[in-house]
């Protein structure tokens, strides 16, 4: 893969773009190369706490929080965080995880944290110096946020929260955990199931009834795990923007990064692409090379064209949210969905053109056959994206 070619960054000549997100780019294009060749995959827990220090260190983690706190922008930028992410994936996976939990996890604090929250822990993210977790899903309670059993109890200036998450990346090290429980009644009875009474708050690593109850393995690898609360006392100064508006502010954090996930997926997807045009080049059979096929031209026709109409949808996404639009639900949406899809069909052509070669273990195109998989997923499921288009349709 080229690393010094002009091409690389060409799509950032699109009017989405301004001049300080092409420089941001062109930065963090160059700091990758030279910073992400070695990264070790095998102790996923320290590489990511070197990648979150060593982000932090250059700079760019400031793009999570807002300059209030040590960050690069006013508020945050979502064209900001599109560039880092694209630029990231293309280069390594563990190292766009790495930024994006940073920013994923403290997206809560930033949103709704109150001011002594804000100052004590927002230019430590923006630093590398304390890594943030967002712990939303539960065994039952994924896709389907109203099914939420983790519980707060109200204890005078405490709550006592009680129950699991699961599936929640930097799980096992982070330093601060952003919970999403349902209040209880005064009397101890919870509230009707649905996304009314669900409240946020910041927990840290270390509180007396926080426990990693299991790490959990996935074909990608990176800190993952389930949470158990058993009776975990937490000031209710840690609650994160209002009591009953936990859902609220999830789904405010989510429509923000939402379409950072799709930037990831282009990243994922170019980088296949760069790695399929390099090999078929190279690759010669049946006295000719393998780009001389008609059918290789044809699959590469079909891939560049499902790249650009994905980066068209992310880039909308993120320009209208910058624009001071007041709500992007819709289009960020359309952008998650159609940009992982998109990606897991080139990279699985990619693959196909590699033969043997994209399927041996280490290989670039199988590990971003891997890396794409879980993005189809996490965050909102295509399915319910889908759902999230419709039903905005519908309410018109």
């Amino acid at each position: 893969m080229d690393v010094s070619s002009p091409a690389r960054l060409a799509h950032l000549q699109l009017p989405f773009f301004d001049n300080g997100h092409r420089a941001l780019a062109a930065e963090l294009d160059a700091w990758s190369a030279l910073h992400l060749q070695a990264v070790d995959h095998h102790d996923t827990d320290a590489s990511c706490r070197a990648l979150v220090r060593a982000l932090g260190e250059a700079g760019f983690l400031r793009h999570c929080v807002s300059a209030a706190f040590g960050g690069a922008s006013p508020a945050l930028d979502s064209r900001a965080l599109v560039v880092c992410r694209e630029t990231l994936a293309r280069h390594d996976g563990l190292a766009d995880f790495a930024f994006a939990m940073q920013g994923l996890g403290s997206g809560p604090i930033t949103l709704a944290g109150a001011p002594a929250l804000q100052a004590e822990l927002l230019p430590r993210v923006a630093r590398g110096e304390c890594i943030t977790a967002f712990a939303l899903s539960e065994p039952e309670a994924g896709s389907d946020v109203a099914a939420m059993a983790c519980s707060a109890r109200d204890d005078g200036n405490h709550v006592v929260l009680n129950g699991e998450k699961t599936w929640i990346s930097n799980g096992g090290i982070a330093d601060v955990y952003c919970v999403f429980v349902r209040d209880l009644s005064p009397g101890g009875e919870p509230p009707a199931r649905g996304t009314k009474g669900l409240s946020a708050y910041l927990v840290h690593a270390g509180t007396p009834g926080l426990e990693i109850a299991e790490r959990i393995e996935v074909m990608a690898p990176h800190p993952l795990a389930r949470l158990r609360f058993t009776d975990c006392r937490v000031p209710k100064a840690q609650r994160l923007g209002a009591a009953g508006e936990g859902f609220k502010l999830a789904m405010r954090t989510l429509d923000i990064f939402r379409a950072s996930v799709a930037a990831a997926a282009l990243g994922f997807a170019r980088r296949a692409l760069d790695e399929a045009l390099q090999h078929a080049q190279q690759r010669r059979l049946f006295e000719q090379r393998l780009a001389d096929f008609q059918l290789s031209q044809a699959a590469f026709g079909d891939m560049a064209a499902s790249i650009d109409a994905a980066a068209l949808l992310t880039y909308r996404a993120a320009w209208l949210r910058d624009s001071g639009q007041a709500r992007t639900t819709r289009e960020a949406a359309m952008a998650k969905m159609v940009a992982t899809e998109n990606a897991q069909q080139v990279i699985d052509r990619a693959l196909q053109m590699h033969g043997g070669l994209g399927v041996r273990v280490g290989s670039v195109i199988e590990s971003l056959y891997r890396e794409i998989r879980a993005l189809r997923i996490y965050e909102g499921a295509t399915e319910v994206q889908r759902l999230i288009i419709g039903r905005d349709l519908l309410a018109g």
